[in-house]
């Protein structure tokens, strides 16, 4: 392979990790929600923090999970905070 060639290969798994992390983005809300599980907080309180519903926030914990790759809120937060 030359190095012109070697060099788009890389180039193009650069692009596309660049993409990927872009598309694995938290949104703000998924970052307040995280924030809030850091100090200790449940469900139901965020929730009442926020004045949305414990089946919203749910919704947003099952996103954060499938986005951080992780399958428990201690796994999430630790993720979050490293």
């Amino acid at each position: 392979m030359s190095s012109q060639v070697a060099s788009r290969v890389v180039e193009s798994f650069y692009e596309n990790s660049r993409v990927s992390s872009k598309e694995q983005k938290l949104s703000q809300r998924e970052e307040e929600i995280l924030e809030e599980l850091s100090k200790g907080y449940t469900t139901k309180e965020i929730a009442n923090r926020f004045s949305i519903s414990a089946n919203t926030v749910h919704t947003h914990l099952q996103h954060i999970y499938d986005k951080l790759h992780v399958r428990s809120r201690t796994e999430a937060v630790l993720k979050y905070l490293s």
